[in-house]
């Protein structure tokens, strides 16, 4: 059995409280200076001042930096941040990591030290699912164009011309195709997306977002159960619902998920036999829908206009931008219709509801 070295605990201990410390103080600007949330900015410093309490003199001045091998490494991740989403999740794991390490070697012979890391720890997680859940719904309410896929040739070159077009927000949806090719696919797409700075969403299955790591799911009235989604993807990730009537409007309403479909508008051969819900649907929905909602079913280009004066802000699209000559310039049309609709007072109380719907809101601490 290995010597306990007490100055070898001190340093690992040292190390770790300044690594979870500025970690904490990376997190706590963007919530004080970028996101104005005070609450959250307090709750960081307040984590930062818990930690000072155990970085006494005893672990400092067992730190000896110019014989410790770490200040030679330099990790190729480490050395760039490919955006803000980047770098928030970069110190989210940092201090995620640092205090699981603190509460590890604590236990050694400080078990309150190793308590008190262990409760930061989870009020980490609660941080971590405000910070992005709440970008990934802001980012949604702010996406009018959404694109879902179909399994067409040269599908991903469409969706880059979609994107390159303006769209931020693209669904995964390949409905016959085994997990090893939709596997492979959600992925390219997911990349693609990220590369744009876009929302990845994955049709139907959970698993596969998980997988890939893709922002959130979207699902139909026969598949999972929304709350049973959210118990496996957590409280950050999207999850969106179709809708066909008032009815199940209501009972996606009363569900945790962040945005619903509404539609079809129009009869669709992506939703062969099913009977179109028609633009006195998509009035409804301006009406009642409490988080962000999507018109879908055949709108393209041509009938873009009436669903926007029936009340729709954001829509989805399938063919009107996957089999387009140009998706590029078909992207940039239709959201020049969007963006030339005014905001109505319904879209305005939805995104006001929505945010007080976030379940990043809440606190989710992670197990063991």
């Amino acid at each position: 059995m290995p010597p306990q070295k007490p100055e070898a605990i001190a340093r690992i201990l040292d190390a770790n409280l300044d690594r979870a410390r500025e970690g904490l103080r990376v997190l706590e600007d963007w919530f004080r200076f970028a996101s104005e949330d005070r609450a959250r900015a307090e709750d960081c410093k307040e984590m930062r001042q818990q930690l000072a309490c155990w970085h006494g003199d005893r672990l400092r001045l067992a730190r000896d930096t110019p014989n410790d091998p770490g200040t030679q490494l330099h990790p190729a991740a480490e050395a760039r941040r490919t955006g803000v989403n980047h770098l928030l999740q970069a110190n989210c794991s940092r201090v995620q990591e640092a205090l699981r390490v603190l509460e590890e070697y604590a236990k050694l012979d400080n078990p309150q030290m190793a308590a008190d890391c262990k409760q930061l720890r989870y009020r980490s997680y609660a941080l971590e699912n405000a910070l992005m859940g709440g970008q990934l719904r802001d980012r949604l309410r702010q996406a009018p164009l959404y694109l879902i896929t179909s399994p067409l040739p040269n599908w991903l070159e469409a969706v880059e011309g979609a994107l390159e077009g303006g769209v931020r927000l693209v669904q995964y949806r390949h409905k016959t195709a085994d997990y090893r090719t939709l596997r492979s696919e959600a992925s390219a797409l997911a990349d693609l997306c990220h590369r744009f700075g876009a929302i990845a969403i994955v049709n139907d299955r959970v698993d596969l977002a998980l997988d890939i790591g893709a922002d959130g799911v979207h699902l139909g009235q026969t598949d999972m159960p929304v709350e049973t989604a959210r118990q496996m993807l957590g409280p950050h990730r999207l999850i969106g619902q179709s809708t066909t009537n008032g009815q199940e409007m209501q009972a996606a309403l009363a569900t945790s998920a962040d945005y619903i479909g509404v539609g079809p508008v129009y009869a669709t051969p992506t939703k062969a036999g099913k009977a179109p819900a028609g633009l006195e649907y998509v009035r409804l929905a301006a009406e009642k829908a409490t988080v962000p909602w999507f018109a879908i079913g055949g709108i393209n280009e041509q009938t873009l206009p009436e669903v926007v004066a029936a009340g729709a802000r954001q829509v989805s699209v399938v063919r009107s931008l996957m089999a387009a000559p140009d998706p590029i310039q078909s992207a940039r049309q239709m959201l020049q219709i969007l963006a030339s609709a005014p905001l109505s007072h319904a879209s305005s109380q939805s995104h006001a509801s929505s945010q007080s719907h976030d379940p990043a809101r809440q606190s989710h601490p992670t197990g063991e």
